[in-house]
């Protein structure tokens, strides 16, 4: 995935020629954006494999995907192993954190919840980051980055709300978690 910033950006062609520059921007920038996409359609994959499965089982298989891409990161990458055991504990520990975060996702989207309604309100964990962020990492908000939040946060609440008739007839199409035909 290092190669990505590389692969989307573009000189600017001071010639004069009218050649189109792709993206100018900074490599930062270029990964975030490609954790929009990626994780944008994961959402939609996400709340369709709980149609047909257990969370349980969807969870599974998500995880089971991570294993060719570490190989592939392991095989390619040149990483150092030899690192501290709090590095070890802290990148464990992120990793459990990600997994208990997905897991309850995909919980969200077999009992019921919408993928437009689940997925915004999911997509609120950078607020309890930059709260921790504050704190722990010593990290300042300016002004622009605090009305950024509120405005997340009033975008998720927004996307977020349901009127009672649209409840009501979403919960009676809506299949129990409690089915056996995903339980062999």
């Amino acid at each position: 995935m290092l190669w990505l910033p590389s692969f989307f950006s573009a000189k600017v062609d001071s010639s004069g020629t009218g050649s189109v520059m792709l993206l100018m921007l900074p490599t930062w920038m270029i990964y975030a954006l490609g954790v929009v996409a990626f994780w944008g359609v994961a959402g939609v994959t996400q709340k369709r494999s709980t149609d047909f499965i257990s969370a349980e089982l969807s969870f599974t298989c998500f995880s089971l995907a991570f294993i060719p891409l570490a190989g592939l990161i392991v095989w390619v990458g040149h990483l150092n192993w030899h690192i501290p055991a709090k590095g070890w504990a802290l990148g464990i520990a992120s990793g459990a954190l990600s997994g208990l975060g997905a897991l309850a996702s995909f919980a969200a989207y077999r009992s019921g919840g919408k993928a437009s309604v689940v997925t915004p309100l999911a997509a609120l964990y950078p607020t309890v980051t930059i709260a921790l962020a504050v704190p722990l990492l010593h990290e300042r908000l300016g002004l622009r980055q605090v009305v950024g939040v509120a405005t997340a946060l009033a975008a998720a609440m927004a996307l977020s709300y349901e009127d009672s008739s649209n409840l009501t007839s979403t919960s009676a199409n809506t299949r129990s978690c409690a089915e056996p035909a995903d339980r062999v």
